[in-house]
C-alpha cells in the first residue's frame, strides 16, 4: 500500500513495472542490460474526485494513454532498483500535485500609492530618453 495523501492510497498490485533498455550512462553495460523502469498505472483502479481527475489529465499530458493509463519511463540511473524507484517517486508526486486543489485568485486593484509611483517612474523616464536627442544650439 502506497500513501499518496490523507484520502488516496494505492496498491502496489496496480503498478506494473516493466524493464527495456536505457539509453544513456552505463558503459558497455547500456547495449546489455534492460536498466530504465517502464511503469504503467491504470488511474481507473482509483477512485478520485471529479476535479483531481481533471488535474491529473492535464498534469500528465502525453504520459496519459487514452485509455487512462499513466506509463512513466525512467532511466536516470545505472541500476534496475533505483530507476524502478525513481519511476514510483514520480507517479507518487504526480498524484499529489493532482490532489492540491488550487487557490482562487481574488482580483485585486492597485493602490493610489503604487499607481503614483508607477506614473513618476514614467514620467523620470521620459525625461531622461528626451534629454538624449540632438544638441541644438540657439543664437
Amino acid at each position: 500500500m502506497l500513501r499518496v495523501s490523507r484520502d488516496l492510497s494505492i496498491e502496489e498490485n496496480d503498478i506494473e513495472i516493466g524493464f527495456v533498455r536505457a539509453s544513456g550512462p552505463g558503459g558497455q553495460n547500456v547495449n546489455k542490460l534492460s536498466t530504465a523502469a517502464q511503469l504503467r498505472f491504470d488511474t481507473r483502479k482509483i477512485t478520485l474526485p471529479e476535479d483531481a481527475a481533471l488535474r491529473l489529465n492535464r498534469l500528465a499530458g502525453q504520459r496519459m494513454t487514452k485509455d487512462g493509463v499513466i506509463v512513466i519511463h525512467a532511466q536516470r540511473f545505472r541500476t534496475q532498483e533505483r530507476n524502478r524507484a525513481d519511476a514510483i517517486d514520480r507517479l507518487l508526486e504526480l498524484l499529489r500535485e493532482a490532489m492540491v486543489r488550487p487557490v482562487p485568485r481574488r482580483a485585486t486593484k492597485p493602490t493610489f500609492g503604487s499607481k503614483q509611483r508607477r506614473l513618476e517612474g514614467k514620467k523620470s523616464r521620459s525625461d531622461v530618453k528626451s534629454k538624449r536627442g540632438a544638441v541644438r544650439f540657439d543664437d
